[in-house]
Formats: C-alpha cells, sequence, structure tokens
C-alpha cells in the first residue's frame, strides 16, 4: 500500500507544472464563477460568521482561491508538497488567507465538527482507502455541515468493456474536431498503471458513495450527474463525453 502512494504522490509531483497551468486557466475563464454558483448553490447557510471550508487535495490550489474570494473561512490541503507549492503562487492576494497544510486525506489532523463545508475534486478516485476518508471527512464536518465531491468514473474503462467503447470514442471525436487530447497529452500508461490498483477504479459511482455516505452516518444525500454541463468548456466535453463528472454530496 505504501509503494502505491507513493507511486500515485510521484505522478502528481510529475503532473503539478501542467495541473498548474489548467487551474491558471481555470481562474481566469467562466469557470471560475460557474464554479463558485455551483458550490454556494449547495453549501450550508451559516449566520454570524464565515463559513469555515476545508479543501481536501486542493492540488494548485484552484477551489481555495475562489473559495477564499467569496470571503469564506479556507483551509486546503495536499499530499505532495509540488502542489502545495503551486497553490501559494497562485493564491496571489489570497494567499494570507488560506491555511495551507500538507496533510493525507485517509488521516486528517483537525478536531472532531471542525467545518462547515468540505470540497474536493478529481481525488476520490486516486484513494487506497476511500472508506476511510470519508469517515475521516464525516468526523470533521460540523452538525448540518456538508461535503460536495465532485469526480468521475476516470478508468473505469480499464474494466469494463462498454466503458472501453465510450473511452476509445472520445478519443476519435476529439481527433476528428482537431482538439487537444487530455489523455494522449500526458502519460497516459503511468497513470493507468496506477489506477489499475486503485479500488474505485473498478466501481460503477456515484452509486458506491451513496452507500457509503449512508452506512457512515451522513443524514442527507445530494446527487448530480452532469456537473460538466455547468462547468466544462467544450473541449472537456469532447474529451470526457463517457465520462461526465458528477456530484456526491452529503450532509452530517
Amino acid at each position: 500500500m505504501a509503494e502505491l502512494l507513493e507511486k500515485v504522490e510521484q505522478y502528481w509531483d510529475g503532473r503539478s507544472e501542467g495541473y498548474c497551468e489548467v487551474n491558471l486557466q481555470e481562474l481566469d475563464s467562466f469557470k471560475r464563477n460557474a464554479w463558485i454558483d455551483l458550490i454556494n448553490e449547495y453549501a450550508p447557510k451559516v449566520s454570524g460568521r464565515k463559513i469555515k471550508v476545508l479543501d481536501i487535495g486542493t492540488g494548485p490550489g484552484f477551489f481555495a482561491i475562489v473559495m477564499a474570494s467569496c470571503g469564506y473561512e479556507v483551509t486546503a490541503v495536499d499530499y505532495t508538497d509540488a502542489m502545495l507549492q503551486k497553490a501559494k503562487k497562485n493564491a496571489g492576494v489570497y494567499r494570507n488567507s488560506i491555511k495551507f497544510k500538507r496533510m493525507d486525506a485517509h488521516s486528517l489532523e483537525f478536531e472532531d465538527n471542525t467545518f462547515d463545508l468540505i470540497v474536493t475534486r478529481n481525488l476520490t478516485w486516486n484513494l487506497q482507502k476511500p472508506d476511510e476518508a470519508y469517515r475521516e471527512w464525516h468526523r470533521v464536518l460540523a452538525e448540518g455541515g456538508r461535503l460536495l465531491n465532485f469526480d468521475a468514473n476516470w478508468y473505469l474503462h480499464l474494466h469494463d468493456a462498454e466503458k472501453r467503447k465510450g473511452y476509445e470514442q472520445d478519443r476519435l471525436n476529439t481527433l476528428k474536431k482537431g482538439l487537444e487530447d487530455h489523455y494522449t497529452c500526458t502519460d497516459t500508461k503511468a497513470m493507468e498503471d496506477i489506477a489499475k490498483n486503485l479500488p474505485l477504479s473498478k466501481i460503477c459511482r456515484p452509486e458506491w458513495d451513496t452507500k457509503e455516505l449512508l452506512s457512515i452516518g451522513f443524514k442527507k444525500i445530494m446527487i448530480e450527474m452532469e456537473v460538466g454541463n455547468r462547468v466544462w468548456d467544450e473541449v472537456e466535453k469532447v474529451n470526457y463525453g463517457s465520462t461526465p463528472m458528477f456530484m456526491i454530496g452529503g450532509e452530517k
């Protein structure tokens, strides 16, 4: 398990530069306000103080930055130092408004019932023990707090023949439209080798997440299956046509 975690860390360390560029482009596009509107639509209501937000797997800091721009009290964690350094740099005027910490998503160094809102994107599928991570996230949420997890069945095509057909069609569609292919422009083989050994690559979601969150004790589940229609540009919609981004949310 430790070896797999090390491989995941090394992969994202190597991707930090390119992933950072993508996040900076997002911050300078319609996506910034699209994400703010989406998250605030589901965020819990708090009166008399700032909403306390935890961004888990912050990467180059996109969620942390947009939440800080809303005036929230933001803490951002990531397992890789390279990503945290990028996030601090990208935060600009919001740098001193965000607490950046290196932390494992499975084991958070926070008190129980600390945060009103947890946001995370494209992280859960990377985790070796997502069930343990979910329990930990539930622990640090305050009563009435909400978790908003944005993810997709990114590598289900490695295990499902129908999904594989969809994935290959996406590659053809990007080629036909003359668009950048987000898979072939990265080290696809390295990530596929890692993904084959990660539990959520084999499981159809968010059905699994729904059962898990209910079993942990979340009182209310919120699901949105076509998040990409709100926050993706045309290039992403073509690249990931067979792999829609979903939101799975839970209220404590």
